[in-house]
């Protein structure tokens, strides 16, 4: 295996669903200084979107689609990093001077620390410049409350960015800070709208160290490295009440569609979706529509420059819900198309890989 000189710094950037990591790394990406970066991103659910949401093209981009980061997807990450290393020795791609991991948002950052901490091979090439964990302002206490994977996020993380801070209250935001410090005292705190969440320099948090962590973090990662923390994991299902669930479509009638779809779902279900995301065909328009939502709350749509490289002009869209009816979603988005639900002929084949109709491989 090939061994740069020096270790290759592993910023992974961490957060809950919705916190806005895919906002963040098009931010930074767009920095000169980041230019030689490599982008490793994973992602819940067999259909992916969130790779064709970076603003960046070429062998730089990776995509990891099987489920969420955690001991199931840990080989794949080592071979991940293994084969990056193999491409620049080969010349089959450019060193790079950084990879950046983006976790799913439903993924423990712990199993993502020890395929590289643990790994002999991985380690000598690699090593970890630190975890940064995006929170939401408007959702996070919440998040905390109900999912455990957020409040490990928080834990491990060297840097905490606290995003959406213009959309709630001072007194909200500064309270929300202090309950960050009490579950990771050690950690850098910075405003999303600060310079600093903008700059190259938000990923160079220093070398990972277990020790300034707490008592409970250690025990986490013990257990990884002894392999005390294996499950299985369906690709869309986190456990009994988290799933993903895909709306494939083609191209929309009009952005008011979809945006008077989305709306209804919010009003109707939005305390069932942690997540709802997509890359839209808009008929008539050449660029295609990105949404977002979270909970009740629905983001303002806006369009990409142009369609990702291999990405046909179809519609796609990823519904994460905790206890949500997928027939009622898939009934009320037939309803928006004027079509009734009813199952598509390829659906078995669908099932067994969602991208082919997209023309991905696995």
């Amino acid at each position: 295996m090939y061994q740069p000189s020096h270790p290759i710094p592993v910023s992974i950037v961490t957060g809950f669903l919705g916190a806005g990591k895919s906002t963040l790394l098009n931010r930074l990406l767009g920095d000169p200084a980041l230019a030689d970066a490599a982008v490793i991103i994973n992602e819940f659910g067999a259909v992916g979107i969130d790779h064709l949401l970076v603003e960046r093209s070429g062998d730089s981009v990776i995509e990891l689609a099987n489920g969420c980061l955690c001991c199931t997807v840990r080989g794949e990450l080592i071979d991940t990093l293994a084969d990056l290393l193999d491409r620049m020795q080969t010349g089959k791609i450019k060193p790079v001077n950084r990879v950046i991991i983006e976790t799913t948002g439903l993924a423990d950052p712990v199993p993502v620390l020890m395929a590289i901490m643990a790994h002999p091979a991985i380690a000598a090439a690699f090593s970890v410049d630190g975890v940064v964990t995006l929170v939401d302002a408007v959702t996070g206490i919440e998040a905390l409350e109900r999912h455990d994977e957020a409040a490990r996020q928080v834990a491990v993380a060297d840097r905490l960015v606290i995003t959406k801070t213009d959309l709630v209250a001072t007194e909200v935001a500064a309270s929300f800070a202090k309950r960050l410090a009490g579950i990771n005292p050690t950690a850098e705190i910075v405003d999303g709208a600060a310079p600093m969440a903008a700059s190259p320099g938000l990923l160079v948090a220093g070398l990972f160290d277990p020790a300034r962590k707490s008592a409970e973090v250690g025990e986490w990662l013990r257990a990884a490295e002894t392999g005390h923390d294996h499950h299985h994991h369906d690709v869309n299902r986190h456990d009994e009440h988290i799933r993903a669930f895909a709306l494939l479509a083609g191209a929309l009638p009009s952005r008011q569609v979809i945006e008077a779809f989305q709306h209804r779902l919010a009003r109707e279900h939005g305390d069932h979706i942690l997540r709802i995301k997509g890359i839209l065909a808009i008929a008539g328009e050449p660029r295609p529509l990105v949404i977002h939502g979270v909970g009740a709350t629905v983001y303002p749509s806006r369009y990409l420059a142009g369609w990702p490289v291999d990405c046909a002009p179809e519609t796609r869209i990823v519904v994460i819900g905790a206890d949500l009816s997928e027939k009622a979603v898939r009934d009320l988005f037939a309803s928006f198309l004027n079509r009734p639900a009813i199952d598509r002929p390829d659906r078995a084949a669908l099932e067994d890989n969602p991208l082919a109709a997209f023309g991905f491989r696995r």
